[in-house]
């Protein structure tokens, strides 16, 4: 983790060809606290792209090989990425956020 945080400010994705998949990868984010995240929507949207013109497929099969192991199944169209899987609720809340009314005079 020392020598991660030294390569990126934020977060290192690393990702492969699959043997069963399309595409495998990890995600590290030490410096953010978060050493590494078991299933990683955002960083899929940077990955489905990649692997959809390498591949030449627009429907792909990815997993992410953290020890929780996460399977996604990602879909490439009109330059959206669309991702869908199993899912955890991590976390539930409210944002109250305050009056934006604007007065211009």
């Amino acid at each position: 983790m020392a020598l991660l945080k030294k390569l990126n400010p934020y977060a290192v994705i690393v990702t492969a060809p699959g043997q069963t998949v399309d595409f495998v990868s990890r995600f590290f984010a030490p410096n953010v606290g978060i050493e590494e995240d078991p299933v990683t929507g955002s960083a899929h949207t940077t990955l489905v792209p990649y692997w959809s013109e390498r591949l030449n497929k627009n429907k792909l099969h990815a997993l992410q090989l953290s020890s929780r192991k996460g399977e996604i199944f990602c879909e490439y169209k009109e330059k959206r990425v669309f991702l869908s899987g199993k899912a955890m609720t991590f976390m539930q809340g409210e944002i109250d956020l305050p009056d934006r009314s604007f007065n211009a005079s």
